[in-house]
């Protein structure tokens, strides 16, 4: 029986069966039309001037990634003001050879910074997420304290975090770091609750009945059953801050964010199709490791 079919009926006794769920979708629909109107009202749904202009001449730009010019790129190029004076002469393969250069120093920083946030939101949300496991009955003070530190990391995003981190450790990698660590602590917390909270708890009651202490049933007779989900569930969390870290840049923690925010203000569109293919490559040689990793672990 697949999950969808299971929660299917939870879903109808949720909504009060089927009318209640058909009176659910009118509700949603009705708020839909309330969105666009009030957008439409306030006049924030235009499109612009010369939309279809701008967007072919956009994708026209996109469609010649910079480091193309690597190989092809003219070796003279002349840069002439508007009365023919020679301004300067740039070789476009050493320009763009010296800008990947770049790239690929930003991409190692970009990865440092997914990496090391996401170990340390790993490691502060395990003490939480055992406050918050209902099976394990945590003192309830305790365990409330927890779920609003979690609930709160999760609802604040990381670029707000990264803005508050900057003015308090400055600019570099290391606001990049704690922004991706606090607000990764919360979805982290969640998932090695649920985690925690899909256990056999006969195995764990035994090892309790033992006269065990609390350490001591966790790391005999929960940590062994959840430590497959807990790698998988870090490794999907790894993958999404690869992609979260590339835009920290935008408000100065370093990496490829940085490059991005300067092809954007400058319309570098040719550059930034290069920096969007790195991060894309990036995201799937990840995904790549980590459906291996998770694979040998089933």
């Amino acid at each position: 029986m697949s999950v969808s079919t299971l929660r299917l009926p939870a879903l109808r006794r949720l909504s009060g069966g089927r009318g209640g769920f058909a009176a659910l979708v009118v509700l949603y629909g009705w708020l839909v039309v309330l969105c666009v109107a009030s957008l439409a009202s306030a006049g924030d749904l235009s499109l612009g001037r010369n939309p279809w202009d701008n967007l072919l001449k956009t994708l026209g730009e996109f469609a010649r990634p910079s480091f193309i010019d690597v190989w092809f790129g003219p070796e003279r190029l002349e840069f002439r003001s508007d009365d023919g004076t020679l301004l300067r002469v740039e070789n476009r393969r050493e320009v763009e050879a010296d800008f990947l250069a770049a790239v690929a120093r930003a991409t190692w920083v970009t990865f440092q910074i997914a990496t090391l946030g996401s170990l340390l939101a790993a490691l502060l949300a395990l003490p939480l997420a055992m406050l918050v496991a209902r099976n394990l009955h945590a003192p309830r003070l305790l365990a409330l304290g927890a779920k609003a530190v979690l609930d709160m990391a999760r609802a604040v995003h990381t670029l707000v975090f990264g803005l508050i981190l900057v003015g308090i450790v400055g600019l570099g990698p290391t606001a990049g770091v704690l922004a991706i660590a606090l607000h990764s602590m919360g979805t982290y917390g969640k998932l090695f609750a649920e985690s925690i909270e899909s256990l056999d708890m006969a195995a764990v009651d035994a090892v309790r009945a033992t006269g065990a202490s609390q350490a001591q049933v966790f790391f005999h007779g929960v940590w062994p059953s959840v430590l497959p989900q807990f790698v998988s569930h870090h490794l999907y969390v790894w993958e999404f801050n690869i992609r979260d870290s590339t835009i920290l840049g935008l408000i100065g923690a370093g990496g490829l964010g940085l490059l991005i925010s300067e092809a954007v203000s400058l319309f570098q569109w040719g550059r930034l199709a290069t920096l969007l293919i790195v991060v894309v490559a990036l995201v799937m040689v990840f995904d790549a490791l980590s459906r291996r990793i998770r694979k040998a672990l089933l």
